[in-house]
This record gives structure tokens, C-alpha cells and sequence, in this order.
């Protein structure tokens, strides 16, 4: 299962576009700018409030700990953009990672926490060194602690949701999770 979503994961992310839903630069440097910029980009919302119900739905240690992964390594992300060091494929990553959870939240994926972590870890560098590589240094901190914020505020939400979901039944959940893959592919090909 998770061979064939790992294929149908990089098929999508050979043939996606950017997603152009960040901000410009000049935009970009307050904590207001920081906070709102999550909410206003669907590639956020959909790829954030996957990680809480993924989350949710492997339960235990990953309630936290999977958030917690992506949230950290996010900060990397952003702190190696605004350093100026570059990672190939940040846009098509990003456009990955909405349609890689949608599937795990679908597939109801329930890897070890170590391994979950890790998958969101991977998605969350592109997500934080997109939102420090349009920044530059001005205002860094302020635009980090704010995304940050409202990174941390959409995965709680995604986790409420996911834990009420999970009480009506787990396929509810999984049709959330299919319609972030199809939210994610209208993003690419839209």
C-alpha cells in the first residue's frame, strides 16, 4: 500500500506547477504578515490540516509528535532560505506534500510516530523555505514567529477535527482525506 502511494505521490509531483500562493516579498516581514499567510493560501490550509488529522488518526505519541516534526523542521526550512542556502523543487514539493497527506489521510496510513514524523519533516522544509526564501532578512523573526503561530494553530485545528471525525467514524476522516488529494491536484492543474 504504501509502495503504491509513494508512486502515485511522485507521480503527481513530476507533473505539478508552482503553486503561487505566497506572498511578495514586499509584503512580507511582520508578524501580521506571518500569521495571516497561512490562512491565505490553500496549499497551506490543505497540507496543514492533513498533518493534525494524520495525526489523529495514528493517535498516541504522534498527536504531538508529528505536528511538533513539521513545525521544527518548517523553522529549519525558513532559516536556510533566509541564510540563502537554496533546495531544488520547492514548489513541486510543496504541491506533493498537499496531495502525499491527502493520501495518507485517505489510505489511513499508520506508520511508526519516528517514520510519520520524518514524512512531515520532509514536506515541512520545502513549506518553511518557500516562506523564507520570498522574505530576505528584512523582518525575518517577526514574519517567522508568526507563521509559525499560525502553522502550529491550523495543525490544531486539523487534529480537532480529525479526533472529532474519528468519533463518527474513520471514514469520514479518509473522505477528508481524499478531498485534500483532489484540493491538491485543482492546485497543480487549476
Amino acid at each position: 500500500m504504501l509502495k503504491r502511494l509513494s508512486y502515485t505521490a511522485a507521480i503527481f509531483a513530476a507533473a505539478t506547477a508552482p503553486a503561487f500562493a505566497h506572498l511578495n516579498p514586499e509584503e512580507h516581514g511582520s508578524m501580521m504578515a506571518g500569521l495571516s499567510h497561512p490562512l491565505f493560501g490553500a496549499d497551506h490550509i490543505l497540507a496543514m490540516v492533513a498533518v493534525g488529522i494524520w495525526a489523529s488518526q495514528i493517535g498516541g505519541r504522534a498527536l504531538w509528535a508529528v505536528p511538533a516534526a513539521f513545525v521544527g523542521t518548517m523553522a529549519i526550512g525558513f532559516a536556510l532560505a533566509v541564510a540563502g542556502i537554496d533546495l531544488p523543487f520547492v514548489e513541486p514539493a510543496i504541491l506533493a506534500s498537499v496531495i502525499g497527506l491527502g493520501l495518507l489521510v485517505a489510505a489511513a496510513v499508520r506508520l511508526p510516530v519516528a517514520a510519520s514524523a520524518a514524512v512531515v519533516a520532509a514536506f515541512a522544509l520545502f513549506h518553511g523555505h518557500a516562506h523564507g526564501g520570498e522574505l530576505g532578512t528584512a523582518g525575518a523573526l517577526q514574519f517567522g514567529i508568526g507563521f509559525v503561530i499560525a502553522t502550529a494553530g491550523l495543525h490544531l485545528a486539523g487534529l480537532g477535527l480529525g479526533l472529532a471525525l474519528n468519533r463518527v467514524g474513520p471514514v469520514v476522516a479518509r473522505l477528508v482525506g481524499v478531498a485534500t488529494v483532489f484540493g491538491g491536484a485543482a492546485i497543480a492543474f487549476g
